[in-house]
């Protein structure tokens, strides 16, 4: 399983010398309480660090390269209680290397009218010294998301919440690297990308191997490892009698466990937190890998099929955001659509690759054949995926750099049963309407495979998108072709004069 790297977010506060100590005093005591209600706060992902009050650039440049080098650090919230010479911000804002959240609060929700004196009014002047510091991140073109309300304000936490998940996104992807076992489906275009730009984008390091490197670890794997796994299967999972350990093909059951046996210990041995495999390169493996890729998957980790390494980054970004959200997260593809439905339908799937936390109902193990590939039988999980809210993301390499696209979607109940399609699928309905949402996605450029999350919204994918500078364009319920189309075109220019000569 990948499991959560321990992360934090740390809650700076500005302040001056200028008020004295006993100001500075009351200030301290009360932005910790505004970080320990916020820490308190069960919607977010991440703890909240109260850090002493900053009152001199030399304190500010400090604690930011402090939090810079600190792995456990995922990013700043600052906050001016007082007024805060933004100055003194330049030098600290300029090193910043971690995502920023400028939180724009004060420590009381009513105020005393009638107890209101020059005292008062000297400690609580956000709305003063945040616009001082809001000033200086504009001039300074830092990036940052800014959130203005109390913190016992629920719109204010969810707020929060969404940009600590996007920390948590650009946390996973700048340590992340992934195994790509053999090359990408021969003669694709949008599997394709510039790996040294992502490296240095995004920081992900992504890197190849030959598929018989795996299939050294899959030979090499235990009787009792493989039947500890297939006794996970069954514990999990319906399995259909010709896989039980009395039925006819028991064997491919245990070579897919072998697979998963192999693969795991292949990636946690390397520190991989996502990889890809291609049906044209299978080397000496017996199956196409299914069962293990869709497991894998649920444990956290990324994956892209026919060697897309860019929709494998994604997804594991996607699950490390999505982290104990409710809903779930999964490699897709769109395959066909329902166009006589009312609204139309996309029926999305894969071959076998399809995550089973968006499954609606305990899924079953089963055996068929594959036309591709060219080995024997492979197991996979089938089930469709729950009805529910949802958001479907891509990402493309339009060759000056990264776009992703999003679209909001909702995921339904097949309108009629799929007794012969053996694969796990999802049905869902795009907004605005399968015309629109198809012809948007098609003339943003965006790919053929993708992830779908019940777990994520829009809301955290956007914060994530500001924090690695990468263009991100939505498809929703306001879309409207003539008007995308502009976007895409105000996109690409300000691209273009923001990476500059």
């Amino acid at each position: 399983m990948v499991t959560p790297a321990r992360a934090e977010c740390w809650f700076l506060t500005g302040s001056q010398g200028l008020y004295g100590p006993e100001t500075l005093d009351q200030v301290a005591r009360q932005s910790r309480e505004i970080a320990e209600q916020l820490d308190a706060a069960e919607d977010l992902p991440l703890p909240v660090v109260w850090k002493p009050v900053l009152t001199d650039a030399d304190a500010i440049r400090r604690i930011v390269l402090e939090a810079n080098a600190d792995d456990d650090c995922a990013g700043l919230v600052i906050w001016m209680h007082t007024f805060s010479p933004a100055k003194m911000w330049i030098s600290g804002l300029g090193a910043l290397q971690k995502p920023l959240l400028h939180l724009h609060t004060q420590a009381n929700v009513d105020l005393p009218w009638a107890e209101i004196d020059m005292d008062f009014m000297n400690l609580n002047q956000a709305a003063h010294g945040d616009r001082e510091v809001g000033y200086i991140q504009t001039r300074l073109g830092v990036a940052r998301k800014t959130v203005a309300g109390h913190v016992g304000n629920p719109r204010v936490v969810a707020r929060v919440a969404s940009w600590q998940r996007a920390a948590l996104g650009a946390r996973a992807i700048r340590r992340l690297k992934v195994a790509r076992f053999g090359d990408n489906m021969r003669g694709v275009a949008v599997t394709e990308g510039d790996k040294v730009e992502a490296e240095a984008r995004f920081g992900v390091s992504v890197n190849t191997w030959g598929v018989n490197d795996l299939v050294e670890r899959v030979d090499a794997a235990t009787p009792a490892a493989v039947g500890d796994v297939v006794e996970q299967y069954l514990s999990l999972y319906d399995v259909a009698p010709e896989l039980r350990p009395d039925g006819q093909r028991h064997k491919s059951l245990r070579y897919a466990a072998a697979v998963e046996v192999g693969l795991r210990g292949f990636l946690e041995d390397g520190g991989f937190g996502a990889f890809t495999t291609n049906f044209e390169d299978l080397g000496g493996l017996r199956q196409l890998p299914g069962l293990a890729v869709q497991r894998l998957m649920a444990d956290g980790y990324g994956f892209g099929g026919e060697g897309d390494w860019k929709t494998s980054v994604l997804l594991h970004t996607a699950k490390a955001m999505a982290v104990g959200r409710p809903g779930g997260t999964s490699f897709m593809e769109d395959y066909t659509y329902d166009l006589g439905a009312d609204p139309a339908l996309i029926l999305g799937a894969h071959m076998l690759e399809v995550c089973p936390s968006i499954a609606a109902a305990r899924p079953t193990v089963e055996i068929h054949p594959l036309g591709i590939g060219g080995r024997e039988d492979p197991v996979r999980l089938v089930f469709t995926a729950a009805p529910g809210p949802a958001v479907v993301v891509g990402i493309a390499d339009l060759g000056e750099r990264f776009r992703l696209v999003a679209n909001r979607v909702t995921v339904v109940d097949p309108p009629q049963a799929l007794p012969k399609l053996p694969v796990a699928r999802a049905v869902w309905q795009p907004a605005p309407d399968l015309e629109t949402s198809a012809e948007a996605w098609l003339t943003a450029g965006a790919p053929h495979h993708t992830v779908l999350s019940t777990a994520l919204t829009v809301d955290e994918l956007a914060d994530w998108a500001e924090i690695v500078a990468t263009e991100l364009v939505v498809i929703d319920e306001t879309t409207e072709i003539r008007r995308f189309q502009q976007e895409l075109r105000w996109n690409q220019a300000y691209h273009r004069l923001a990476r500059g000569l």
